[in-house]
């Protein structure tokens, strides 16, 4: 299922996991979507990730101020220090605007 997207902040999380601590990670993953899913301005997410590692997690906020308050959140940074501290090898975060959005689904 896709929200209307089309005007959102999408914030796109590229980054490769270390593999250290998967329990770890899968129950802080799990807590940081609950947690998003709460916050003002929030729409979606989708998230993807590879046998090598590599994972994609695209959020979707309303606007801009959702998009930072989402990164101020305190929770939020401090599962961003653990991870950076235990679970990812690299990241990288970008930030765009949705200009045009459409799916399609097998009947």
């Amino acid at each position: 299922m896709h929200d209307d997207r089309c005007g959102a902040i999408a914030v796109i999380f590229l980054s490769t996991r270390s593999g250290d601590d998967p329990g770890g990670y899968a129950d802080a993953a799990a807590a940081m979507e609950t947690l998003a899913r709460r916050q003002p301005g929030f729409i979606g997410v989708d998230s993807a990730r590879g046998s090598d590692g590599v994972g994609i997690t695209v959020s979707y906020w309303t606007d801009e101020a959702a998009a930072v308050a989402w990164r101020a959140h305190p929770e939020h940074a401090a599962i961003r220090d653990r991870g950076r501290a235990a679970w990812y090898t690299d990241y990288r975060v970008e930030v765009a605007q949705v200009t045009r959005s459409y799916g399609w689904t097998r009947p």
